[in-house]
């Protein structure tokens, strides 16, 4: 799977649901038992400065635990879950590097999670146990339970809210950067059809209304000739303003909305292409255009170069985002690429802070989906 920014984490696979929950409540269990332990004695002769020994070593035991289950978690639930940034401790004695974990936020989230997850792992080792039996319950359920699983991973092991803050600026500062590159091209193509094409038939018209207005009393049926070609320069004009202007936001879409412009792309299309649209109540008009554009040059794109026989438009809406996804059976391997079509349907997304997903094995079939936000 390539993306052009991480979406949500998917629903896992149900069978490495169930072997994570089976597996996880082993590692549970020794590890609430050594936490509890070590808090609890470390606690009762701390005293007698023995227990200090054993708090450092329960700390170290706590991250190094929450380090494994991130690990664990990404692995088998597809949870993103890097690495997190701890203070530095470097350099620094015994005691002052153990204060120090525990003044360090991440440690205390950490604790938080191990104690949270063994009485979910309790619950889960029944749920797992009872999805290897029904397959209703593992096909549906156990997914399900997967993904709240990882949910609680990214509260409570993901990086705090600072860091989450930084990453999501620096995102919208580089979906900003892209909107405006995709908007100086787009102005660009628009300069480059006006000049090539209507610009070049209006002075075609001048010129041919110049000459017959140098001939007017000298030869009528020149004169007549040069007025017909200037006629049909003009309607040559008018037509690809039109179509130009079709091109920056098509009346269709303004008018009828996503469904009927959709299905219009669609009867354009030389592959046969089935479309299903459900966006009630109506999206902003900016999601709106993005969706439409993007399924039109993904249409563009699979007719070119996909060598797919069909393809199948869906577009549905969410409580804040619009879901557009495009499937063809063609051989596969597309990507995004710097500078490609895709990398061109991913700037467009970004200027509403939406997201490009592409899943292409070599041999197809290929899904490409975008996810955006309708408040931003």
């Amino acid at each position: 799977m390539t993306e052009a920014q991480q979406p949500e984490h998917p629903r896992p696979d149900p069978a490495r649901t169930i072997v994570y929950m089976i597996v996880s409540f082993i590692f549970r269990i020794l590890q609430f038992v050594l936490i509890v332990t070590g808090i609890a004695v470390g606690v009762g002769t701390a005293v007698v400065w023995v227990g200090f020994p054993i708090l450092l070593a329960t700390t170290s035991f706590i991250r190094w635990s929450a380090d494994r289950e991130r690990a664990w978690m990404g692995a088998m639930l597809k949870v993103p879950l890097p690495p997190v940034e701890r203070r530095s401790q470097e350099g620094l004695p015994l005691l002052r590097r153990w204060m120090v974990r525990l003044s360090d936020p991440t440690t205390w989230r950490d604790l938080a999670y191990l104690m949270v997850a063994f009485p979910l792992a309790c619950a889960e080792l029944g749920i797992a146990i009872a999805s290897i039996v029904l397959l209703p319950m593992a096909i549906w359920v156990t997914p399900w339970l997967g993904w709240l699983h990882g949910e609680l991973g990214i509260a409570l092991l993901g990086p705090n809210r600072t860091t989450r803050l930084e990453e999501k600026a620096e995102r919208l500062q580089a979906s900003r950067a892209r909107g405006v590159d995709a908007a100086e091209a787009e102005r660009r193509r628009i300069e480059r059809d006006l000049h090539d094409g209507a610009q070049q038939r209006l002075v075609a018209v001048a010129m041919s209304l110049g000459r017959a207005k140098s001939k007017f009393d000298q030869d009528p049926d020149l004169v007549r000739e040069l007025i017909d070609e200037a006629h049909s320069d003009a309607k040559l004009a008018v037509s690809e303003l039109r179509d130009l202007a079709r091109g920056i936001y098509p009346a269709v879409l303004g008018d009828r909305g996503l469904d009927a412009a959709l299905s219009a792309q669609a009867a354009k299309s030389p592959i046969p292409v089935d479309v299903t649209v459900t966006v009630e109540p109506r999206p902003p008009a900016a999601v709106e255009t993005t969706a439409y554009f993007i399924v039109g040059e993904t249409l563009t794109n699979i007719a070119k170069h996909s060598g797919a026989s069909e393809a199948v438009v869906k577009v549905w809406r969410t409580d804040d985002h619009v879901v557009v996804e495009i499937t063809d059976n063609g051989h596969g391997g597309a990507e995004v690429r710097a500078g490609g079509g895709l990398a061109g349907l991913a700037d467009r997304a970004a200027t509403i802070d939406g997201v490009i997903t592409v899943v292409s094995p070599v041999g197809g079939p290929t899904v490409i989906r975008a996810d955006l936000p309708c408040q931003w």
